[in-house]
């Protein structure tokens, strides 16, 4: 199986449990993560945050079989890490949050995006 394939369908289960977590147990998730519980009002749109990333999950899963295709799918999930990573170094260098709660967070963020990039980059005619 190729790289990108197995990539693909480890970030849409890692897309998939994050939303799942938001949609059911968001004051779990966040302390868990060592964030503070905010109003449960803020629920509510941390569960349409939750539908993007179910969404998300979902459609890494199926595009895995044949990722080419669906290049763009890949490309906007680079676009989402490299704003997700961007958010967490503003976030952190203004002390909104500390490296300790942002770190885990913007490493996945690289590592995805790199991987992503990467692997979508090499050669059709490759075995990976």
């Amino acid at each position: 199986m190729k790289k990108l394939s197995i990539l693909l369908r480890v970030v849409g289960a890692i897309q998939i449990i994050l939303g799942l977590l938001y949609l059911f147990a968001p004051a779990f998730l966040l302390a868990a993560m060592g964030h503070t519980v905010p109003q449960p009002d803020i629920f509510y749109p941390l569960g349409m945050l939750a539908a993007r990333f179910i969404a998300y999950g979902l459609a890494f899963i199926y595009i895995s079989s044949e990722p080419m295709k669906h290049i763009l799918w890949i490309k906007f999930m680079i676009l989402i890490q490299a704003i997700d990573l961007g958010a967490g170094i503003y976030y952190t260098l203004t002390g909104a949050v500390t490296l300790e709660l942002s770190g885990f967070a913007m490493f996945n963020a690289t590592w995805i995006m790199i991987l992503l990039y990467l692997f979508s980059k090499e050669k059709k005619t490759t075995n990976n």
